[in-house]
């Protein structure tokens, strides 16, 4: 089982779709399902609210997530009161969200779960750190890109795209558009003493001076600039705690600069931009890298679409494995061969 075995080479994977319904969660549940028969530890959490019933957009059935025997998990107190397993509890969280504190257990009996899990990235990161400690060599994150929340799927060492019909119901159009987060995933990562230096900020846009030093340039996010441009000029580099988004990378183009210019988001999720201002920013000599970079190991595909489309799996497979140069499988397929 390569998709299998490329997995559980890394401590933390995370499991992100690039819209509701391309299969995430039957994804996670493969996973989880092949995994339960090897001889390996492994932990789920997920950024925010997943596993419900029904998917709260769209109303349609969602699979619920089943976790087994000897898995640990962490989900927050509301959901760990509901769950349809047997589990022993090895750690409460003093963490607050909006549904309780968060707990993490280990499966006793196996059965099903809502996972919901930290929204904020610095909490994540310590859950995977208990996670580690109490003996699970992967931990997979559930996570989405189309899931607005301050954490983030990139902190994790490696990552699993899923996409499909509900993303695009046109196989081209799905090829391009899926090939254009892969560019954003591969966008390069800023070196280990800048990243320290970073990495606590959670609001603003900052500038960084020729000593490595920073300054507040009184912005609040990449919305608010243009009251402040003089202050955005001082600096050809320049941190965004928050989105970077086409406007503030038009004005940057035009400047007669550009070449020297390097910005620096959190990780690619906070990217906005279209393809066309993005690229035309970086074509003009512009720099963009990221404090948390993944590695992306493979992408899932589903086919269908709650609005009735049906993609031809082998074809939209074999099309965006030439495309992208990775592995991609479809779930279901896989889950018939065996």
């Amino acid at each position: 089982m390569p998709f299998i075995s490329e997995i559980l080479k890394y401590a933390s994977v995370s499991i992100a779709g690039m819209e509701k319904n391309t299969g995430k969660t039957e994804t996670l549940n493969y996973i989880l399902q092949r995994v339960s028969k090897l001889n390996h530890c492994i932990s789920v959490t997920s950024i925010g609210l997943d596993g419900e019933q029904s998917d709260q957009v769209t109303h349609t059935p969602k699979p619920a997530i089943k976790l087994y025997n000897g898995m640990i998990f962490t989900t927050s107190e509301k959901h760990y009161l509901e769950r349809q397993l047997v589990s022993e509890v090895l750690h409460v969280s003093q963490k607050q969200t909006a549904l309780g504190r968060l707990i993490t257990a280990k499966v006793v009996l196996e059965g099903k779960i809502t996972l919901s899990g930290p929204s904020e990235t610095h909490i994540l990161q310590e859950i995977l750190d208990i996670h580690a400690t109490l003996g699970a060599k992967t931990s997979l994150i559930d996570g989405a890109l189309s899931r607005r929340s301050h954490a983030s799927p990139a902190i994790s060492k490696a990552l699993l795209l899923t996409t499909g019909a509900a993303f695009s119901f046109d196989i081209n159009k799905l090829i391009h558009q899926t090939k254009y987060i892969i560019q954003l995933i591969d966008l390069e990562q800023v070196n280990t003493q800048t990243k320290h230096l970073l990495q606590s900020i959670e609001n603003g846009i900052w500038g960084i001076d020729k000593n490595g030093q920073l300054r507040d340039l009184e912005i609040k996010t990449a919305f608010h600039f243009e009251e402040k441009k003089p202050n955005l000029l001082q600096y050809n580099t320049l941190f965004l705690a928050g989105v970077l988004q086409d406007k503030l990378l038009n004005f940057l183009r035009i400047q007669d600069n550009v070449k020297h210019i390097e910005l620096i988001v959190n990780d690619f999720t906070k990217i906005f931009a279209s393809e066309t201002v993005l690229n035309a920013f970086l074509q003009k000599g512009g720099k963009i890298k990221t404090l948390y970079k993944t590695k992306i190991i493979a992408l899932t595909v589903n086919p269908t679409s709650v609005q009735g489309y049906c993609l031809n799996s082998a074809l939209l497979q074999q099309k965006l494995k030439d495309a992208l140069q990775l592995p991609v499988y479809d779930v279901r397929t896989l889950n018939n061969n065996h």
